[in-house]
């Protein structure tokens, strides 16, 4: 099934590499016998269907994602391996959605306010009295 990222971007199915494997951790009596662990991949670097540029953005943006050049999401949530690949599948989704947004505006720097300065001095001046008090005592 192929994966809709966003009204312009569709990953076709032949792009992406599914693994299953058992789920760890506590549950019934047959939490070992079926495969319910969905592993998702899809290589960012040999797409067909992303522009140069796209996979540019994918590859700076998801560095920390991206190993190969291949991103993998996970699902183990849920008992169902069909429940688990339609998390896969959002969360895949919404990596590379991200991915591809525009980055936002930085907001431009601007002064503090009066009233922010003497907080922020006043919030100064108690910490070094109470700094002063928790001095040892001299033998003056």
């Amino acid at each position: 099934m192929d994966l809709e990222v966003s009204p312009a971007l569709t990953i076709p199915a032949v792009e992406l590499r599914w693994r299953f494997s058992r789920s760890s951790g506590p549950g019934g009596q047959h939490v070992n016998t079926s495969d319910s662990r969905a592993e998702l991949s899809w290589d960012v670097v040999n797409s067909a269907i992303l522009s140069e540029s796209q996979r540019l953005t994918l590859l700076s943006r998801l560095e920390r994602q991206l190993v190969a050049g291949v991103v993998t999401v996970s699902a183990a949530e849920r008992r169902s391996q069909l429940r688990n690949r339609e998390i896969a599948l959002a969360k895949l989704a919404h990596l590379v959605a991200a991915g591809l947004a525009p980055e936002a505006a930085s907001r431009r720097a601007t002064r503090p306010s009066r009233g922010s300065v003497r907080r922020r001095l006043a919030a100064k001046q108690q910490r070094a009295v109470t700094k002063q008090q928790r001095r040892r005592p001299t033998a003056e």
